[in-house]
């Protein structure tokens, strides 16, 4: 089985590509962030005509997560995380499918540093932390997965000394992350590409994607009882390339029924 998660940077800009993706890869389930739209406005009829179910968390304009499954329909845990009543942003959705509890999140960026937007990941992965305890305690067969906005190590990025300011890179945020893995989360890439060198996002800007200075922020975390059935992983770069597309490629992981 492949669950796949992929930061589309909005669904419907993007959705040639995003079909064409979907028909080429046939992940079981396919995570999406970044969506950038409101409930009423995500094409789940373009993805029903190729055999996906789904459910989706949008909000107009930004942020917005969705789950899409092949052939059936996620059964909703939870949408948001809960720690801030006030916090109204579309990043977090879990639900239960193919006998897999999946978490698709997109994290906060943080920039600038410091500043309340910097506060706010902070919060936002503890908060995240405190979920994924809680995942975990259930003992079952679990993912969370999605745009991490966290750059783990030096060898996750073609320059450090490129994003040494950026939120991505703090200590702080570092930290925050290896505390979930702490916790007992395996991340997949990191496990199978142990030195790195592994990229999922490419800037738009200054050439970044034919000159290939790009980094890692999608990552997919598995807990005990997925891990032991992690057969592979990987990074679908060819896509990150063709017209129109999204600023990340896609990330999967395959496992054993």
């Amino acid at each position: 089985m492949k669950i796949a998660t992929f930061n589309i940077n909005g669904v419907k800009a993007r959705l040639p590509r995003l079909l064409e993706w979907l028909e080429e890869t046939r992940p079981a389930v396919a995570c999406l962030q970044e969506i950038k739209s409101q409930d009423e406005g995500f094409p789940i009829a373009e993805f029903e005509k190729l055999g996906y179910k789904g459910i989706w968390h949008g909000q107009k304009g930004f942020n917005g997560v969705a789950i899409l499954a092949d052939g059936e329909v996620p059964v909703e845990v939870q949408r948001g995380l809960e720690g801030e009543p006030e916090d109204d942003h579309s990043r977090y959705l879990e639900a239960d499918v193919f006998g897999v509890r999946v978490v698709c999140i997109y994290l906060p960026n943080g920039n600038p540093v410091p500043g309340p937007k910097f506060d706010y990941k902070l919060r936002w992965m503890k908060r995240l932390r405190a979920r994924m305890a809680a995942i975990k305690a259930e003992e079952v067969p679990a993912i969370v997965t999605g745009d991490f906005n966290v750059i783990p190590h030096d060898h996750d990025i073609w320059s450090p000394p490129a994003m040494a300011a950026d939120a991505l890179m703090q200590p702080e945020s570092r930290d925050a992350y290896f505390r979930l893995l702490g916790d007992g989360w395996t991340d997949a890439i990191a496990t199978h590409n142990p030195r790195g060198g592994v990229w999922t996002f490419w800037d738009y800007q200054a050439g970044a994607w034919p000159r290939d200075h790009g980094f890692r922020i999608d990552h997919a975390l598995l807990s005990p009882e997925l891990a032991d059935r992690l057969v592979s992983c990987g990074v679908d770069k060819t896509h990150r390339g063709r017209e129109k597309a999204s600023d990340h490629a896609p990330v999967w992981v395959e496992l054993r029924a």
